[in-house]
């Protein structure tokens, strides 16, 4: 890796290998990025690499994962297959000498997140995680605000995410839609949960929960609860967050308020007498900021790209992506007990925003 400027000015060769539901999204981003060349696509399917042909002319195309690593105008590697796939490809890009981005969730297990964090150490190479939400304008103002103290102390942040479809074959709703969650939980709060705890069931398919309810406790003293389900009558994604100066709400699905910033609290006195309490309510203003307008994954590929040019480490790192994996892990370990609760031990790892005035 190269120089440690903030804006990098090179390129890097790219190879995309899967462009079946989440790669062409990724293919699109890559080709409109100034900092990628040489962009190639790899997938098992001829049609899949015969439509992208049909839209980028100029992208190359390759069925032989082998072969694509050993190419060497390929400097990186972006991962967007089953989740099965994940770790066995990305162990060999890293093995050859590619900085590697894999889509979320990061691994199907913690140890081959841990392979993989040890494996790119090793190897000065850059791993990334897909954990697309952190660049998101509204995310990234949220984070600013706990960081900034605006809304005091984090007590609890609750989270819905919901939908009808998409069900997966091979992975639970917990894998599926929990990893955006968790993600922007860990960013904002800065910290792991040392308790997990989760419920669902498997209504459709047996033995793939698809409704979970995901609790977590941290250690600042913030709880958190995350909603996921593939079987719901209307699309949902909505959080909220309460801290003890102000609260926000979160609706991702909002065109234009996506954020919405309340001035609302509640304060206790100590009683006086016996029998005696007083709770102060205050309402203030609603605000809703204005947000940056640009594409989320456009600069978390960015970010990726300037990281291997650079050696920069990107803001989704393979850290966090471990951290999420063994919360999943945890969660699923405990759904499958009756909501057994799991407690988690962790080593210092410096993720996430700052954690205001907590």
């Amino acid at each position: 890796m190269v120089g440690s400027a903030d804006n990098a000015t090179g390129q890097l060769g790219v190879g995309v290998v899967g462009c079946g539901y989440w790669g062409p999204n990724l293919i699109r981003n890559l080709v409109e990025n100034r900092r990628c060349r040489n962009l190639t696509v790899c997938d098992l399917k001829p049609e899949r690499l015969v439509k992208i042909r049909q839209r980028y002319p100029h992208v190359g195309v390759q069925s032989s994962f082998c072969e694509l690593l050993n190419s060497p105008d390929i400097d990186a590697v972006v991962i967007a297959t089953p989740l099965s796939t994940h770790f066995p490809l990305a162990e060999a890009a890293l093995l050859a000498g590619k900085h590697t981005f894999v889509e979320k969730p990061f691994t199907a297990t913690s140890a081959q997140a841990r392979r993989l964090l040890d494996l790119a150490r090793e190897r000065n190479r850059i791993v990334m995680v897909g954990h697309t939400f952190i660049y998101a304008p509204a995310v990234k103002l949220i984070a600013e605000l706990i960081q900034k103290g605006e809304l005091g102390s984090i007590h609890y942040i609750s989270s819905t995410r919901v939908n009808l479809g998409i069900h997966q074959k091979d992975t639970s709703v917990i894998w599926d839609l929990a990893p955006h969650d968790l993600s922007m939980l860990l960013h904002w709060l800065g910290e792991p949960p040392i308790q997990v705890s989760a419920v669902g069931r498997d209504y459709v398919q047996p033995g793939i929960p698809d409704v979970a309810f995901i609790d977590l406790v941290f250690e600042s003293g913030a709880i958190a609860h995350v909603q996921v389900s593939w079987l719901a009558p209307s699309k949902l994604r909505n959080t909220t967050i309460v801290g003890s100066r102000r609260m926000v709400v979160y609706d991702d699905t909002e065109n234009l308020e996506k954020v919405k910033v309340f001035d609302k609290g509640v304060s206790y006195r100590d009683p006086q007498t016996f029998g005696e309490f007083q709770l102060s309510y205050r309402s203030g203003d609603i605000v809703s900021p204005s947000l940056d307008s640009y594409e989320p994954l456009a600069a978390e590929l960015d970010d990726f790209l300037i990281a291997g040019l650079t050696g920069r480490r990107p803001q989704s790192n393979a850290e966090s992506g471990l951290q999420v994996v063994r919360v999943l892990e945890a969660a699923e370990r405990s759904l499958m007990n009756g909501g057994h609760l799991e407690r988690l031990e962790w080593e210092p790892i410096e993720v996430g925003v700052a954690k205001g005035d907590r």
